[in-house]
């Protein structure tokens, strides 16, 4: 494990200078690249798809001055291995606790990254202290407005011209646009798509997903809850926000006004000021 200064995305100088440590964490296959920042209650950063863990630099060394910080590239994307054996995120997720020595943690998860959360929660509830969801996926809860043609139009674009182009499509989705109208962080995300394009062509029959589906199993997160979602988010998201909000005991939603699926990046400042102090109340609670 190495320790090196973070300065990318133009976090400010004096941010930069914190002291990250990184590695890469073994799974049952291939490795998962870690960074860790800060020390106290132990606060787990899990991104959205197409992205990386670099997608959290808003949040990432600012948390740290509170909490003992942990994000991660998701198998497939960043740093991290791609998969060439069939696979479980919650369980890539449980062998990095293990291997940083976490027995319970918070965890933040956006879209992806929030689906693991949840998903995680259900399977080691005895490992997580809260949960904050974040605009996620939401396995067995069927899409109304989906467009059945998006995905495998990108999913072809991939194939035939290689994950870049996907990327491309991706950017100009419904669930981007709002994001991508924001010219403060456009760039950046165009960065990450197009760097994290390989995910697109990962095999789609390699991850295993927990069966029943975690959108049959809500009840039986017993862990304080906090849901975000933007207010410009697509629809599918707002109606999995308030079915998380209205079947995850306890459960609390905040609404990010003028956010779309990335608010953590669009309205950080809103952002915070709705998870900070969740996070700081559960870790005092602990």
């Amino acid at each position: 494990m190495k320790l090196f200064a973070l300065a990318a995305f133009g976090l400010s100088c004096v941010a930069a200078a914190q002291e990250v440590s990184s590695g890469m964490a073994k799974v049952a296959e291939p490795a998962i690249f870690f960074e860790a920042a800060g020390a106290g209650p132990p606060v787990v950063l899990i991104h959205g798809g197409q992205m990386d863990r670099r997608m959290w630099d808003p949040q990432f060394l600012p948390y740290a001055k509170t909490f003992r910080v942990v994000r991660y590239d998701v198998r497939n994307y960043g740093r991290s291995a791609s998969a060439t054996a069939p696979y479980s995120d919650v369980e890539d997720l449980l062998a990095l606790l293990d291997e940083l020595k976490i027995g319970k943690a918070h965890l933040v998860g956006l879209s992806l990254g929030g689906r693991i959360a949840l998903e995680f929660a259900v399977a080691h509830p005895e490992r997580v202290a809260s949960l904050v969801a974040v605009a996620p996926g939401l396995p067995g809860f069927p899409d109304e407005d989906e467009d059945e043609s998006r995905w495998p139009m990108m999913l072809r674009a991939a194939q035939e011209k290689g994950g870049e182009a996907a990327a491309e499509l991706w950017l100009s989705d419904p669930f981007m646009i709002p994001a991508m109208e924001n010219p403060a962080i456009a760039p950046k995300l165009r960065q990450l798509a197009l760097e994290n394009g390989r995910a697109w062509l990962a095999n789609p029959y390699f991850p295993k997903r927990p069966t029943p589906p975690v959108a049959k199993r809500l009840a039986e997160i017993r862990v304080p809850t906090l849901v975000v979602v933007g207010d410009r988010d697509i629809k599918h998201m707002q109606r999995i926000a308030d079915k998380l909000a209205s079947e995850v005991p306890g459960a609390k939603k905040v609404v990010i006004a003028g956010a779309g699926h990335i608010s953590n990046m669009e309205k950080p400042a809103e952002f915070d000021a709705a998870v900070l102090p969740f996070l700081k109340a559960q870790a005092a609670t602990k």
